[in-house]
């Protein structure tokens, strides 16, 4: 029988029914949440709102500490759980939610770690007659109620760099993760509470309404959203926020390779491989567009369709599986759907090219789509690689760079001069030298550009967005 979870919103009297949560891969019910309507979100917003005008009642930096200090012990804990259940609500294979909830664990420590380190600073006073007998320092208050939206593909680490840095900031922070997959956000929350946290400065909720979730983001109540998810969205609800408020956007992108002729082929295979394939591609920064010196790029085309060839696809809750289902069957047809186009259009289908199953598509390598193929030019968001040889390196760089999305790249060669010339021509706010896309540590600046973005997420990045810099001057004839 799936199991049922309350709404976490204290004192919440009211509800929109039940949010049904599937697995992917056999869409077998997993589990019903409770979903909030319009007073129940208010009631979240009302909460958060009182907890942070009483500067009283504010969480002290030990409280926070001793919180998320407990929060990562739990974890560690319950780790193999935490790392099954993702798997059945996400699709992304055990093996890979193992490592999932390993960062996730890492990151709430690294929230632990940002609180004791980072600190205000000392601005240069008795420089003139003006600041004469001054001393003027600055210390980080939280900005206020911090309100997070995330997305379905890492349903643990998404949430705790959203959460954690709020909590770390001392910030009320009311959550609402993808419908697809809320489950992991729930259970994160709850030990947050076990840990010690008043309920009260962490709620979440679900909706059946989208309308209640743009209601609870432009409230005027909110001083800071993190959003994670699609353009179109997190665009739209930027436009919308309240007058002062602050935002962080994480959407998407077509991440772009470059590979040398001088690259060591055989040590790009696999992580090229992983870094398309990985969570059967749906990751943000997923290999996707392969740009190939025509002096190997058939080469490399057959070796990276060989490793695909084998590549294990099918139920992510067992050890072996590599490659797991999409979030859902429409997500399947598109997929196939924009694959058979780019082959109408021209490219060469090296394999792959067919659903396995109503939720899981081969690992599919395109060998020169047109440049104006969907495949070439949106983010695909599923396991395909596209390849594409090129002649001049000017050429490739442009052709990488002429999409509106911008977030990490990668360069591979073993020719440094080349990498550098790279690194300097690309529109990305990371290049990865000998490592695919995908890479990612949580304690690193990661940050979409053009379209693909809007801030800087990462631990620290994301805790110094949820607070402001309070500048005191001080006046004094002792100085």
């Amino acid at each position: 029988m799936a199991q049922k979870y309350p709404l976490m919103i204290p004192g919440s009297a009211t509800n929109d029914g039940y949010l049904k949560v599937f697995a992917p891969f056999d869409n077998s019910l997993i589990a019903e949440v409770e979903a909030a309507d319009n007073a129940a979100t208010d009631r979240a917003l009302q909460t958060a709102y009182a907890l942070y005008k009483n500067r009283d009642a504010w969480l002290k930096p030990a409280k926070r500490i001793e919180v998320l200090t407990k929060t990562a012990a739990i974890m560690q804990k319950r780790a193999e759980k935490l790392a099954l259940e993702a798997a059945r609500e996400g699709g992304k294979p055990l093996l890979d939610s193992q490592v999932e909830i390993t960062r996730a664990i890492d990151s709430v420590k690294s929230c632990v770690e940002t609180l004791r380190t980072e600190s205000g600073r000392e601005i240069p006073m008795n420089l003139n007659a003006a600041s004469t007998g001054k001393l003027a320092m600055t210390r980080h208050e939280p900005i206020g109620v911090v309100v997070a939206l995330s997305a379905f593909n890492h349903p643990l680490n998404l949430i705790v760099h959203q959460v954690g840095p709020a909590i770390a900031a001392g910030c009320p922070v009311i959550v609402k993760p993808a419908e697809t997959t809320p489950l992991s956000c729930l259970r994160f929350v709850e030990i947050l509470r076990q840990a010690g946290l008043p309920e009260e400065w962490c709620q979440a909720m679900v909706v059946n309404d989208l309308a209640v979730a743009e209601k609870l983001v432009t409230n005027n109540r909110v001083a800071f959203l993190t959003f994670i998810g699609s353009a179109k969205v997190g665009w739209m609800l930027k436009s919308k926020l309240a007058p002062g408020a602050r935002c962080a956007l994480e959407h998407g992108g077509a991440a772009p390779v470059i590979v040398d002729r001088e690259a060591d082929i055989d040590a790009a295979i696999a992580p090229l491989a992983k870094g398309g394939f990985y969570h059967a591609g749906q990751v943000c920064v997923s290999v996707q567009r392969i740009f190939a010196h025509e002096s190997i790029a058939e080469e490399l085309a057959e070796k990276l369709t060989t490793t695909a060839e084998k590549m294990k696809i099918g139920d992510p809750t067992l050890a072996a599986t590599e490659v797991g289902p999409l979030i859902r069957h429409g997500e399947v047809d598109r997929v196939e759907s924009w694959v058979r186009e780019a082959v109408s259009a021209g490219a060469k289908l090296l394999c792959g090219g067919k659903r396995i199953s109503d939720s899981c598509y081969e690992c599919t390598v395109l060998y020169g789509p047109p440049a104006d193929a969907k495949v070439s030019t949106l983010e695909i968001f599923g396991p395909v690689i596209c390849i594409y040889p090129y002649s001049d390196i000017d050429d490739a760089l442009t052709r990488a760079n002429s999409l509106p999305f911008a977030f990490q790249a990668a360069v591979f060669s073993q020719n440094i001069d080349t990498a550098m010339y790279c690194y300097n021509r690309l529109d990305a706010a990371a290049v990865m030298i000998n490592e695919h896309t995908a890479f990612r540590v949580d304690w690193m600046p990661f940050a979409g550009a053009k379209q693909s973005g809007y801030g800087v997420g990462g631990i620290k990045y994301t805790m110094r967005d949820m607070q402001v810099e309070k500048l005191l001057v001080l006046k004094s004839k002792g100085l």
